[in-house]
């Protein structure tokens, strides 16, 4: 309960702080590079070691890597037939492709299935939701920003210097090793890696803005519309309908699919000028909305 608390203390507090003439105006872009340049690369370093790779990592490993390529299609075929800019596409892509499997996804998943669920939830979010924002995400990001130019090198450049995607790389080859940072280190990046959600809220209340004449409400519904219903929807029929899941894991796999946008992945999208309003405005409308869509599809999996 207590990091639902969080969630909203943070995104209020940011909102409040935007007001405040002692905050630069731009103090949100150094608060996501915080998060990109210390607190994510902190997570990987932290949690990866110490993963156990088996076949059991196939069902909740795909939520993450076929949700994003679901809503690759999803928003590229509406894109082609409506006319929609590169930026938007791209923001859309990206925030309603990824789910918050951690900061939210955690506490809902141990809330209604028990700590040991949080063993399944993890592989979701691990080499899940955090390799495809430091991968995919970044690629679509480059190819659909104003500098979608880039030469293939640039792109490949980018992803690789990508500072989350590196201490990924370096975690996942202490894993293969069966190696781990000493206990000291391993405390230190656990802090640091608790910093990711305040932070990132912050931001994103600082950014938050509530026009009601905006343009964007047609594209928050429709991406929120993705994220909270049709990518549930679509592992359940795959997961469920056609190859047969139940148990736990399936339920918790398909749960997390259902978690509101990933906060990293709006960092993302406005890093790159994929339409910032719209992408904070998909976590600022999304959390609070996701607490009662969860609530439908935990009705529709507790038979499993």
């Amino acid at each position: 309960m207590d990091n639902i608390i969080l969630i909203f203390v943070c995104m209020l507090l940011g909102f409040l702080l935007k007001n405040n003439k002692d905050f630069p105006l731009l103090s949100y872009k150094a608060l996501n590079q915080f998060v990109i340049y210390i607190s994510l690369p902190a997570v990987a370093l932290y949690y990866i070691p110490k993963l156990e790779i088996s076949s059991k990592l196939l069902f909740p490993l795909g939520i993450a890597w076929l949700g994003f390529a679901l809503s690759y299609l999803f928003f590229n075929t509406f894109s082609k037939i409506f006319g929609w800019s590169n930026k938007l596409t791209g923001c859309l892509i990206i925030v309603a492709g990824l789910g918050n499997t951690s900061f939210v996804g955690f506490p809902v998943i141990e809330a209604v299935y028990g700590k040991k669920a949080l063993e399944t939830a993890v592989i979701v979010d691990q080499p899940g939701s955090f390799v495809v924002v430091s991968t995919l995400a970044i690629l679509v990001a480059t190819l659909y920003s104003r500098h979608s130019s880039n030469s293939v090198s640039a792109i490949f450049k980018k992803i690789l210097f990508f500072p989350p995607f590196v201490a990924f790389v370096i975690a996942v080859l202490l894993n293969v090793l069966n190696l781990d940072f000493p206990l000291e280190l391993q405390s230190v990046f656990q802090r640091l890696g608790t910093t990711v959600t305040p932070i990132a809220l912050v931001a994103v209340g600082m950014q938050l803005e509530f026009d009601w004449k905006s343009k964007h409400w047609k594209f928050l519904t429709l991406g929120l519309l993705f994220k909270l219903f049709i990518t549930p929807a679509f592992f359940y029929l795959l997961y469920v309908i056609i190859l047969n899941g139940k148990g736990v894991e399936i339920q918790v796999s398909v749960l997390e699919s259902a978690m509101a946008p990933m906060i990293t992945g709006a960092i993302v999208a406005v890093n790159y000028g994929l339409k910032p309003k719209l992408a904070n405005m998909m976590i600022g409308f999304g959390i609070p909305l996701s607490f009662v869509t969860l609530v439908f599809w935990w009705w529709v999996l507790k038979g499993l």
